[in-house]
């Protein structure tokens, strides 16, 4: 006779109930999947075509957490699960809508407090919710708000001492000892695919891309089991860039989160962002599991792109959707 699985469950009892508990979960929350002015464009509203942009004025046909037309800036909160079940939150990057985005989708999602903040280039829709960086400071309990480390490079660095000295020099603004300062640990990174850095205990692998010629803006790797490569705002890849993330996950990226800024046409020189068109073709030539589309402007309908989007997944083989703000997706990091 075969000794007993010690594992299998008592006869007569219930198998679902000695079944090994789900392992918790991290996810992603898309905080906002707009352009820098965001949605609706106000220029549409105070100024209206004939006919009107219809993507606009939905912002005032529905409320926001209904209409995925309505984006704020581009920005991620990573929401890692730790193997011992401790949930951190890491943010990447802090526009000017972050104010919004916390009322709306920290409290939505019941998010406490952030952790780490990535920031991917200097650009006003990237860092200027950084006056409200005190307001999600994780507290220890005893002497207040902890520290909390924001990663970026010394060209972002530079930028943040001209816009925020008080933040640099962790006071309060304009020497108000009422008002309550952040504190900031502020860790200097590398526009490096091989300088790997660690942020709440998730490593991240910068992504330099340009973002316009001659500047350079970052995106990032990230995940141990499933792998992540989250792409902002996007020119051009730089090939060292490129082959870093096809050659991610044995070959094959679990997910790939890029920019599609204009619905129509191609970049040329001057452009900043890609288009859908290029973007696309370099969904075809990453080939990630899936991608999801970030920082739409006003000529993307969500409703109406999404349906052409599934038809051109079906054609080439993978999964393609555009974001929109508040979605959160599970993913075991």
């Amino acid at each position: 006779m075969e000794p007993a699985d010690p594992a299998a469950p008592p006869a007569g009892g219930n198998a679902a109930a000695v079944s090994p508990l789900p392992r918790p979960s991290s996810s992603l929350i898309f905080l906002g999947t707009g352009c820098s002015g965001a949605l609706p464009d106000t220029r549409c509203l105070i100024r209206p075509a004939t006919p009107p942009c219809t993507v606009c004025s939905m912002g005032f046909s529905l409320s926001p957490d209904q209409n995925p037309n309505y984006r704020l800036n581009t920005s991620l909160l990573i929401d890692y699960c730790h193997d011992d079940g401790t949930h951190k939150y890491i943010l990447i990057d802090i526009g000017k809508t972050f104010r919004e985005q916390v009322l709306r989708w920290f409290v939505r999602h019941k998010v406490p407090s952030v952790d780490s903040i990535i920031l991917t280039h200097e650009h006003a829709d990237a860092v200027l919710g950084l006056d409200e960086v005190w307001v999600v400071q994780p507290s220890n309990g005893r002497n207040g708000i902890q520290q909390i480390p924001i990663f970026l490079t010394q060209f972002t660095m530079d930028s943040v001492v001209r816009r925020f000295p008080y933040l640099v020099e962790q006071r309060p603004e304009d020497g108000d000892q009422d008002a309550q300062a952040a504190k900031i640990d502020w860790k200097i990174i590398e526009e490096d695919v091989d300088k790997p850095f660690v942020a709440s205990g998730l490593e991240f692998v910068p992504l330099p891309v340009m973002h316009g010629e001659g500047y350079i803006c970052l995106g990032f790797l990230f995940g141990r089991r499933a792998r992540v490569a989250y792409l902002s705002d996007v020119s051009r890849f730089l090939p060292k860039t490129e082959h870093a993330i096809s050659m991610s996950g044995a070959g094959q990226l679990d997910l790939l989160i890029l920019e599609a800024n204009a619905l129509h046409g191609v970049g040329d020189a001057f452009s900043t962002h890609l288009t859908l068109s290029e973007s696309l073709d370099a969904i075809k030539r990453i080939h990630p599991k899936r991608a999801l589309l970030i920082g739409m402007r006003h000529f993307f309908e969500h409703q109406r792109e999404n349906q052409m989007l599934a038809e051109w997944s079906i054609s080439e083989g993978i999964p393609v959707q555009l974001a929109h703000d508040g979605q959160r997706v599970f993913i075991d990091l």
